[in-house]
């Protein structure tokens, strides 16, 4: 559908509509027959991991193992187009960069290293050699191995962030803002404090056990359609799930599962949430804290009546600390705080509480809608307090689940990637390959802008990854790279990044994960980590799209003899003629890597051991900790409120159907009824009459902060949604330029994407 159609859409997620999509992916990028049988390789034992989510498969063995948005993440990795150097040849740097980012991965794989030449403006073939050798040069003319910044994607395998945290710290550095900083770094935080281990607890196998599944600021039937899957399965057998969302979303009321064609020929359908729980955008902690302020007040009762007690007494004397200063101050919060806070009613917080207090074993699942706020850390703290009261962690059916995006973000942490590294890996690491790694805390994600802003002539170099337009506050993001002396993407498409460009500039195109990589001693496999700590082998299975493209672990081998030469004493050549061999090294720097090439050879892997899941919790106290936390009444919203008479938003910012991350893959929001459309503003049919305006109608929005900088997007349309008054949503990355750089989660220093504070002015068409 190319028309601008907005229609509400009443099918439900899943279904004919989900075939269709993977139908029309596989017919768009050029080669049926290829891109069929490239699908079924999918998570298979001989085949490659989905490039998408890090959601863990089901059954590694099964004929159709992905879902829609994997399809068109393998669909558009394995097209036939291809953006040779006579597309760069075409246009001038200037001029791509006023194309959509649509257009721009429509170009299809890049085929040949490119160096930016800026009296053409243009892109032009380079060998790579020459490229090894432009960035050794400007890696070795630094001041400091700190003035360079070393970003990496979650979608690069353990063995490539393996060697490229080794390169790195060999160099010098511990600059490493990585995509967990700007998603689910408050989640790590959190857990490790209260838990002792920055992962999840929980196993696929979990999930056909819980009595009851908590979905925190998470809508998975874009973002992780087969955890749809889990859930249907869930709500068959009748355990509870509620969800905790400001927007209504399909995935997360129905679900027709497209795999099953008995379900699909007779109609059926499953509803997914037995409670639906739309709270404002941000309110979750109010909301959980509410729900625990119940159990303990039924608590009281129970213990008044000589009844059976609520709470898990046992578990909480021998597991954990500070229940009785946590209980103090969750009695002591005002329930008009909390009512106002969350945007839910007492009775609808009753119900949550009954439910969870009725529920043996019960999960909580959580996304960004969670993790992108200024109080993500305390929130997230707030639902393990919940886990903890009945003893939900550390047995079967029962534990925490941070549902985490890019393939492989878990496993690049597991493997070092981490600008704030402990001081016993760093030891294990330099006892491996004998040299001395560097000590202090590297950049994150925000600091690493911050620090390109105030310094010029930086390099910057991206393992992946779209980091200009990832980040927040695009404006200062953009300068910020236009201030390096040399940037450098290592990629498999043509995206925004590549246009914002140092002085000098390269394009290194690399294998992708469905295709074969041939080294030395023959094709190779990669691993990767799922969200549930699952390592498993991916072995790609197409032609490489050019000749000329190097594996991610080779154009880091390359780099490091290039720049380190004799200095360094590591047989990179060595390691990446046989990935073995990396994966031999991993295991002499990590514990729980153990056998790691026996291991991972067994269909399907081997589990990461999680300490807390087996009631071991590594915290300064030797227990699990509950955590007291107010509910906020100062956040910037509030403040931005107090200052005004005029209505203030809190605007969300989320993906589209058609959209992974940064990646766009078309224009549709099928499931919110958009269509042909994406700079679209959701919001309540009241807000709309309140502010004087139509459903339709073009709107500019301004983002409200104390810096003093004026950020505004224009022209986005209005659009009529079940969203709670005062909240508003729109598609990133298109509002990303209305996070300020210093707007970040306490303590974890993610943007607060999910929480902007915003005025509308009507779009004036003369002002563009």
């Amino acid at each position: 559908m190319d028309k601008k159609v907005i229609q509400v859409y009443t099918q439900p997620a899943g279904g004919w509509g989900a075939l269709k999509s993977v139908a029309q992916q596989i017919l768009e990028h050029g080669n049926p027959a290829k891109g069929a049988r490239t699908l079924l390789s999918a998570n298979q034992p001989d085949g490659f991991d989905c490039p998408g989510c890090a959601w863990p498969d089901a059954d590694h063995t099964s004929t159709f193992e992905f879902c829609e948005n994997g399809a068109k993440a393998v669909a558009a990795e394995s097209t036939a187009r291809r953006a040779t150097p006579d597309l760069f040849a075409d246009y001038t740097v200037t001029q791509l960069a006023e194309k959509t980012d649509h257009w721009l991965e429509a170009q299809g794989r890049l085929t040949h290293p490119l160096a930016y030449d800026r009296v053409s403006d243009k892109y032009l073939p380079v060998s790579w050699d020459t490229a090894f050798e432009l960035i050794a040069m400007h890696l070795r003319a630094l001041p400091t191995p700190d003035d360079a910044i070393f970003y990496t994607s979650g979608r690069t395998s353990n063995e490539a962030a393996f060697l490229y945290q080794l390169f790195v710290r060999e160099f010098g550095t511990n600059n490493f803002p990585d995509c967990s900083n700007m998603c689910h770094e408050p989640s790590g935080y959190a857990m490790r404090e209260a838990i002792g281990t920055g992962k999840g607890t929980v196993l696929l196998a979990d999930f056909q056990k819980a009595d009851a599944i908590l979905i925190f600021g998470q809508n998975p039937g874009t973002n992780h359609p087969r955890m749809l899957g889990e859930l249907r399965a869930a709500a068959k057998r009748g355990a509870a799930i509620m969800s905790f969302n400001p927007l209504r979303e399909r995935g997360l009321e129905k679900f027709q599962n497209p795999q099953d064609m008995s379900e699909m020929l007779g109609g059926k359908v499953t509803s997914i949430s037995s409670d639906y729980f739309q709270l404002n955008i941000g309110g979750d902690l109010a909301a959980v804290k509410g729900m625990i302020k119940c159990v303990l007040e039924a608590d009281i009762v129970a213990q008044a009546n000589a009844q059976p007690r609520v709470i898990d007494v046992a578990f909480i004397a021998e597991h954990t600390a500070n229940f009785d200063a946590f209980a103090a101050d969750v009695l002591a919060e005002s329930w008009d705080v909390i009512i106002n806070e969350s945007g839910l009613d007492r009775a609808q917080i009753q119900g949550a509480a009954d439910s969870y207090m009725a529920a043996g074993k019960v999960i909580a699942c959580w996304g960004m809608g969670i993790t992108q706020h200024k109080h993500s850390v305390a929130t997230i703290q707030m639902i393990l307090n919940l886990l903890l009261l009945r003893g939900n962690i550390g047995r079967p059916g029962a534990g925490p689940c941070p549902v985490r995006g890019h393939s492989n973000v878990q496993g690049d942490r597991t493997m070092g990637i981490n600008e704030r590294p402990k001081r016993a890996f760093l030891e294990r690491l330099g006892k491996a390959f004998d040299f001395t790694p560097p000590l202090a805390h590297g950049h994150d994600t925000v600091s690493a802008i911050q620090a390109m802003l105030d310094s010029p002539d930086k390099v910057f170099f991206a393992m992946g990854g779209n980091f200009a337009t990832a980040t927040p506050d695009t404006p200062l993001t953009h300068r910020a790279l236009q201030n390096c002396a040399l940037t450098v993407h290592v990629t498999t498409k043509l995206n925004r990044s590549h246009l914002v460009c140092g002085r000098e500039a390269l394009i290194l195109p690399c294998l992708g994960r469905t295709e074969i990589d041939i080294q030395a001693s023959g094709p190779q496999a990669v691993t990767v980590e799922d969200s549930m700590s699952m390592v498993h082998l991916s072995s790609g299975i197409n032609p490489p799209a050019s000749a000329d493209l190097l594996s991610e672990p080779m154009i880091v081998a390359r780099l490091a003899m290039a720049t380190l030469g004799e200095k360094s004493k590591t047989d990179w050549m060595g390691m990446v003629a046989d990935y073995d061999r990396i994966r031999d090294k991993i295991a002499l720097v990590f514990d729980e890597f153990a056998d790691f090439n026996a291991r991972v050879k067994v269909p399907g892997g081997f589990h990461l051991r999680n300490s807390a899941g087996e009631r071991e919790w590594l915290t300064a106290s030797g227990k699990a900790n509950f955590y007291a936390h107010p509910v906020p009444t100062d956040l910037p919203i509030h403040q931005a409120r107090e200052l005004r008479d005029s209505p203030v938003f809190n605007l969300a910012t989320m993906r589209s159907h058609d959209q992974y991350n940064t990646t766009i893959y078309g224009l549709n929001d099928r499931y919110r009824g958009v269509f042909g459309e994406r700079r679209v503003l959701f919001i309540h049919a009241e807000d709309i009459a309140a502010i004087g305006m139509q459903v339709g109608d073009w709107v500019d929005i301004e983002s409200l902060s104390d810096d003093g900088l004026r950020r505004q997007v224009k022209r986005f349309m209005l659009v009529e949604y079940n969203i709670p008054r005062g909240c508003l949503a729109a598609y990133f990355p298109e509002t990303n330029g209305l996070v300020p750089l210093s707007s970040f989660a306490d303590y974890a220093r993610t943007p607060t994407s999910k929480s902007i504070p915003v005025i509308l002015h009507p779009h004036q068409a003369a002002h563009e």
